[in-house]
């Protein structure tokens, strides 16, 4: 899943210092970022190439190109590493920000400096053990392309260097020299007080999980740090001072969760949902929608949700399902008299909806850190989907039963066929793509491809609609959305692997499958454990962190991998898009344009709704399960 990212790490005073060094940085930041965004852009470029002519090479020649996995694996790791700088130096990486948004200005920039400053601190901490493991990978030389593994696993430290300078010229231009400097001297303060405190960590045995996977992760999320960071910082810590693991293992771990090739998906699918926005498409599924449900009260309501349903199956990320949805719904919606705060909250509703809908990056996150199928989890998806939207039609037919329909345009049998036709091409791509994933006829990872190259196509030559100008920003966004998720899968992973080798696995194990109410009580617990994470640490992280470990137990106790799936996927999408503290909504809020406050009280009945349709989707294992 990709979910909307929170503007972080800008702004952080209301008058961004103006001296000779501030400008000289603003400058090297500006030329730097040049070359970083058009290097990640161009490798979004290349992954999209090599991917589908490895598709053309295999299914249609019959001429499989050995070498294209490598090197799409090469160039997927210096696309997640240059995203997270460009992430980084646009303030896009996921963090949480309720308690920040809510303290006083001056107290909001000194935390805005010491997240920075605590980022920067784990850079170069972390840069000597990356450059360590750069080394010694070239001793593997890669099968098909017979090329050293160094040109890969250099991207690990090529990016934490990139970004500790992206991190310190952040600090030199948004923050005054006073607050910049206080920052740094206070995360070197804490960080001399942690090394001091050794001895004393190395007699506490347990206790240091709580110490540093709780007090040090809560802590550092709640004072604004990006969440890859918080857990990277905790991870780090953990391993250099209360064990003997060398710090260079932490960077394999790293790597290893940034560099499963099904999460190669994750870029492809967000640069689809940007192109079906601006190729046309989802807007022609939208007024097809709209011609059938127009005359009914709440019907543009009811196409939301359908909609969403619908560009879900083809973007596989939040954002940009919402952003390909809420300029073209909303407008007339407002004419027919619809609310700022109902529109809102009920996008945010469908955000949590369609979190199973495939391709989801979560669902792909999941099969690539649980190794469960990804077509049984695609296939899974879908009805538990419907359940919830079905549970959110209720709460609009309640709203909006009195409706007046007095000034809504009647559309013909003559004109819905008419938009029926033009929408087809658009219709017919999600299921191009359920179809392709889940017949075998290709991975998750390359249907996406096709879905690029069809969507292309079908702006060109059918809509005619292509503006060539938004190509770069384009793929500068989907580097940057994708550096910062790669980011938290990677750091996610390495903690995920610290707490099971300090034996917190075995015990939670231990403890959840002890509990009262057998595979019952073990979804109660989940459901309620994953609304608190989502709402927290966002879906992904969660997954990476909580899936090896939960999943695992699932299955001991009696519940299928699948229905589980389903389950900890909506009890994270409540989390995450129910206010006050789901970064989600704060998303929907923002490609509204809408301010927060306005939907607080309508997206309660919502909610109400998707936690109902949670209970039965959980109470129901056939929902999730009946089509494998």
């Amino acid at each position: 899943m990709s979910h909307p990212a929170t503007p972080a790490l800008a702004g952080l005073s209301a008058a961004p210092p103006d001296n000779a060094l501030a400008s000289l940085a603003r400058s090297v930041d500006r030329g730097l970022g040049a070359i970083v965004e058009t290097a990640a852009a161009a490798l979004v470029l290349a992954e999209i190439i090599v991917l589908f002519a490895g598709v053309v090479a295999r299914y249609v020649f019959h001429q499989p190109l050995v070498w294209s996995d490598e090197l799409a694996s090469l160039m997927f790791l210096w696309l997640s590493m240059l995203g997270a700088v460009v992430a980084l130096r646009r303030g896009e990486h996921m963090r949480m920000t309720a308690f920040i948004d809510n303290v006083q200005p001056g107290l909001r920039a000194a935390l805005e400096a010491f997240a920075l400053a605590a980022s920067l601190a784990f850079l170069l901490m972390v840069l000597g053990p990356a450059y360590e493991y750069a080394e010694e990978e070239a001793f593997i030389t890669t099968p098909a392309m017979e090329l050293s593994n160094a040109w890969r696993a250099a991207a690990l430290p090529a990016g934490m260097g990139l970004m500790a300078v992206v991190a310190l010229l952040r600090l030199l231009t948004q923050s005054s020299w006073q607050k910049a400097l206080a920052a740094v001297a206070l995360v070197a303060a804490l960080v001399l007080l942690f090394w001091l405190c050794q001895p004393l960590f190395k007699s506490l045995g347990k206790f240091n999980l709580v110490i540093f996977f709780v007090l040090v992760v809560a802590g550092t999320v709640f004072a604004g740090v990006p969440i890859a960071f918080s857990f990277a910082l905790a991870t780090f810590g953990y391993l250099a001072l209360t064990t003997r693991t060398p710090l260079v293992v932490m960077v394999g771990r790293l790597d290893e969760g940034m560099s499963h090739l099904i999460m190669l998906a994750v870029p492809m699918f967000i640069f689809l949902g940007s192109l079906i926005e601006m190729t046309g498409m989802a807007k022609a599924m939208i007024q097809f929608l709209a011609s059938l449900l127009g005359r009914v009260r709440g019907g543009l309501s009811y196409v939301l949700i359908g909609a969403m349903y619908l560009v879900s199956g083809i973007s596989g990320s939040k954002v940009a399902d919402m952003a390909a949805i809420a300029p073209v719904l909303f407008p007339e919606m407002k004419k027919r008299g619809a609310k700022e705060g109902d529109l809102v909250a009920l996008l945010s509703a469908t955000g949590a909806q369609t979190e199973t809908i495939p391709p989801s990056i979560v669902l792909i996150t999941i099969g690539s850190v649980t190794g469960i199928s990804i077509a049984a989890l695609f296939t899974g998806g879908m009805l538990p989907a419907v359940v919830l939207g079905a549970a959110l039609c209720c709460v609009v037919w309640w709203r909006y039963r009195k409706e007046d329909l007095g000034g809504v345009e009647r559309f013909s049998a003559r004109q819905i066929g008419r938009l029926l036709v033009i929408a087809l091409p658009a219709l017919a791509l999600p299921f191009v793509i359920r179809a392709a994933v889940v017949e075998g006829i290709a991975t998750a990872t390359e249907v996406s491809t096709i879905g690029v190259v069809y969507s292309v196509l079908v702006g060109l030559f059918i809509y005619r609609c292509f503006d060539w100008r938004r190509l770069k920003p384009m793929l500068v966004e989907t580097a940057s959305l994708s550096g910062a998720i790669m980011l938290i899968v990677g750091c996610a992973t390495g903690m995920a692997w610290g707490l099971t080798q300090s034996g917190f696995s075995a015990d939670l194990a231990k403890a959840m499958t002890s509990m009262p109410g057998g595979s019952w009580g073990f979804l109660a617990i989940s459901i309620v454990c994953f609304i608190v994470l989502g709402s927290v640490l966002e879906g992904i992280p969660a997954i990476v962190l909580f899936g090896p470990l939960l999943f695992p137990i699932a299955k001991a106790v009696g519940v299928h991998e699948v229905h589980y799936a389903m389950v900890v996927i909506f009890a994270m999408g409540i989390g995450l898009f129910a206010p006050p503290f789901g970064v989600g909504y704060y998303g929907a809020c923002a490609i509204s344009k809408v301010n927060p406050n306005e939907g607080i009280r309508p997206i309660g009945g919502y909610m109400l709704a998707l936690f109902v349709g949670l209970l039965f989707v959980a109470a129901i294992p056939w929902i999730s399960t009946g089509f494998l």
